[in-house]
């Protein structure tokens, strides 16, 4: 790809950008959020034309009108954001367009399909069941299918964006053993992803892009984490684990959950927030800490009490919830957090309009005003206030969602999963923004699946294993070591 440009609604996306991707090589394309990559990425794939440069695929001129030529010219991408049926099965999504049918009719042979992908799900050793619904998956498992997908077609050329985003160590190691046997037969890919410490296990070379330009390609043997961190943000990141609490030993209870249990997942759950702590969650993909937290929220019918301040409260449903001062920014942001066709104004201040508006009047000055304030502070990239959500980046949508929480000023707030997607420049921005909040009095719960992350910014560690509490320990006292203990133990041995 050679001096590539692209523009958008006054966004100048791509600015003379150069790639090279060589036959068998696992390609690392890496930047911040608003970097470039995805958008570079649409041009090769075709889903948007680029407005001028060319691209030579095996030597010969190549201008993909969109995405099914590209595939079949043998250029496929898994996409950051699933592009998935929830309503089918997991084979029904795997072959659609590709559907079996029974010899010499037009009738579809479920069966042989189902035996299809159970055949492609052994193969790249996915415990998937293939007449399973897609929506009743977890993200994680989702994310297997649409990798499946990819992978069983004939394929020159994979793209990667952020397909270990939701995935446990266990799957990773797996998605990374199909890589390599993908490049041992020739394939080439280009692996987009924030997690700079996989790069250095997976990738042959990395393509550096800043604010829609071109930094530079090295080889990844050459290159340190931090070195590649500087080309990408221009500046110097420090992430260092917390080393002690910073929570007074006689802070309050802000909230007090007990003997919490929904559906047949979340099991007697009991554990206290204190004002000021962040209280990370960790464990392992299908540990019940979404489902926890959803039933605390309102989200899921639940049993248990829970207490605000001292005082017990009902929550039957989310509105509920955020009016006792409780805000829930979801792992699945496009699905539950945002409202994609319309504008960083109004996903800003939706959870405020009954405190903000005036009567039947909304003050749309100060609107606005308390919209700028917020997307200043957390450095939102978008070219206007009125800006439609759905055309940001995944990590500026990511903070138009705590923008919201934030404008409400609710006083417990869950953060589940609050940087996937997002690259380390950004990750830094939201771990002292969090870090600001608590020392404000703002006490939060953060789920996290990176326990690089969960060390680094909680005060206390809480594990959960199948549906239950199993410890929580003090971040002094936290290692990952005992982390990982407590996540795989089934019963419950501590209380504290």
């Amino acid at each position: 790809m050679k001096g590539i440009e692209k523009r958008f609604s006054g966004v100048h996306a791509l600015k003379g950008v150069q790639f090279e991707l060589c036959e068998g090589e696992i390609h690392a394309l890496v930047g911040e959020n608003g970097a470039g990559k995805s958008t570079l990425m649409k041009v090769l794939t075709g889903i948007c034309p680029k407005d001028s440069g060319e691209i030579l695929y095996s030597g010969k001129h190549f201008n993909p009108k969109g995405p099914k030529e590209a595939l079949d010219a043998g250029i496929g991408i898994i996409h950051q954001e699933l592009q998935m049926m929830d309503h089918l099965t997991v084979a029904q999504n795997l072959f659609i367009g590709r559907e079996s049918t029974k010899h010499s009719s037009f009738f579809l042979d479920e069966k042989a399909q189902n035996r299809r992908a159970a055949e492609l799900l052994k193969r790249l050793n996915m415990n998937i069941d293939p007449e399973e619904k897609l929506g009743r998956l977890t993200v994680g498992k989702q994310q297997m299918v649409e990798i499946a997908k990819a992978v069983s077609h004939n394929l020159n050329v994979l793209i990667l964006d952020e397909p270990s985003a939701a995935l446990t160590e266990k799957e990773i190691d797996d998605l990374f053993s199909i890589m390599r046997d993908l490049a041992s037969k020739g394939v080439a890919m280009i692996y987009i992803s924030h997690r700079l410490d996989e790069i250095g296990m997976i990738t042959d070379r990395v393509t550096v892009l800043r604010d829609g330009e071109y930094v530079g390609s090295r080889n990844t043997s050459e290159l340190s984490k931090n070195e590649i961190i500087n080309m990408m943000v221009g500046r110097v990141i420090y992430e260092q684990p917390k080393s002690h609490s910073d929570v007074p030993p006689d802070a309050p209870v802000a909230l007090k959950v007990t003997n919490l249990r929904a559906g047949q997942l979340v099991k007697n759950v009991s554990f206290e927030l204190h004002k000021g702590e962040i209280l990370g969650f960790a464990g392992l993909i299908g540990a019940g800490r979404t489902e926890t937290m959803r039933a605390l929220y309102g989200a899921d019918k639940s049993d248990g009490i829970v207490e605000i301040n001292g005082q017990r409260i009902l929550i039957n449903d989310p509105m509920d919830a955020v009016k006792h001062g409780i805000g829930y920014l979801s792992e699945d942001r496009k699905r539950y957090g945002l409202a994609l066709n319309l504008s960083v104004t109004d996903n800003s201040v939706m959870a405020s309009y009954e405190n903000i508006s005036k009567g039947f009047f909304l003050p749309l000055k100060e609107i606005e005003s308390l919209t700028s304030e917020y997307v200043k502070k957390l450095k939102v990239k978008t070219p206007s206030l009125n800006q439609l959500v759905k055309n940001l980046s995944g990590g500026n949508q990511q903070k138009v969602v705590i923008a919201k929480w934030l404008i409400r000023d609710s006083s417990v707030l869950i953060f589940d999963e609050p940087t996937r997607g997002i690259d380390v420049g950004a990750k830094s921005e939201i771990y002292m923004l969090m870090n600001e909040l608590a020392k404000a009095g703002k006490s939060i719960i953060m789920i996290s699946s990176e326990l690089n992350e969960v060390l680094r910014m909680s005060d206390r560690v809480a594990v959960m294993c199948e549906g239950r509490l199993t410890g929580i320990i003090d971040i002094q006292d936290a290692t990952q070591e005992k982390i990982m203990s407590l996540a795989t133990k089934r019963e419950q041995i501590v209380t504290d």
